[in-house]
């Protein structure tokens, strides 16, 4: 069974930065996109960055200048980083990435558990 960990998270103060972890695991044999999400409490979940294999990324206007995506293939890890919180930030966050768990499979949507974070003083 592929997963997806997110550890990390927690509270954190407004205008300070928080990184957010994660890592595939089970039978992985590639992973081509990966990309970060969250949901507000009450909210859909929205979209904040995407993050291809060789690591181009593309950030939602709502996160651009503050977010960072970066990846490590070689760990099956995605890694946000996120400046200058704001308390609207408040959400949880949630990885997902295009799975392929074996060469004659085909690509599938995992997703993490979710990993909250809340900006508060």
């Amino acid at each position: 069974q592929v997963q997806l960990v997110e550890p990390g998270g927690g509270l954190v103060q407004p205008g300070s930065s928080v990184g957010i972890t994660c890592v595939g695991s089970g039978n992985i044999f590639n992973i081509r996109n990966m990309g970060w999400y969250r949901e507000k409490a009450g909210q859909e979940r929205e979209w904040l960055a995407s993050i291809t294999r060789p690591g181009v990324a593309t950030y939602a206007d709502s996160v651009r200048g503050r977010a960072s995506v970066n990846r490590n293939n070689d760990r099956n890890a995605v890694y946000l980083q996120m400046h200058n919180l704001k308390p609207e930030d408040t959400a949880t966050y949630y990885c997902n990435a295009d799975v392929l768990a074996t060469s004659s499979e085909s690509y599938k949507e995992v997703w993490g558990q979710g990993s909250q974070v809340t900006v508060s003083s």
